[in-house]
């Protein structure tokens, strides 16, 4: 569920992806990163948000995952049933970690619960993961609308 931030998390969260994104874009937090998903037809750019998760691995020292077509599409199939049913489903065999979340519109606010969760985070700072799957779902009669799902796998 929704991990809620303090404020000082929030604006530092922002600061920091505005600097990330000044340098490789020339300003503002890329459109990727911003898109609201909670609209019936919404495409995450998995790439982007991929792109951030590595950029945060890369400050603590891990490697890049690289995204696993089916990966994403067990995420995907997870995140449906995360917001039909409103339960999170086990880690799947041959995983390390998946990380749900819900009720975040776009990926800079999902990343930062995940990011800030209080726990270590095999998904966004293990050394042993390289490959990731990311899904989210709308689904607009549910408590939440918006359901996040990324796995990470060796």
């Amino acid at each position: 569920m929704m991990t809620p931030l303090t404020t000082l998390a929030r604006l530092a969260f922002v600061g920091a992806m505005l600097a990330v994104a000044g340098c490789s874009t020339g300003g503002g937090l890329s459109s990727g990163l911003t898109a609201r998903m909670d609209q019936s037809g919404a495409q995450l750019n998995t790439g982007e948000a991929l792109g951030i998760i590595n950029h945060y691995r890369s400050t603590v020292g891990a490697a890049a995952l690289v995204e696993d077509p089916a990966l994403s599409a067990v995420a995907a199939t997870m995140a449906a049933n995360y917001a039909k049913t409103g339960r999170q489903a086990p880690k799947p065999e041959g995983t390390l970690e998946i990380r749900y979340s819900a009720g975040y519109a776009t990926f800079a606010e999902t990343f930062s619960g995940w990011r800030n969760s209080g726990q270590q985070s095999e998904a966004m700072s293990g050394k042993t993961a390289t490959r990731a799957g990311l899904a989210v779902v709308y689904e607009e009669n549910s408590p939440y609308g918006v359901y996040w799902v990324v796995i990470v796998a060796s």
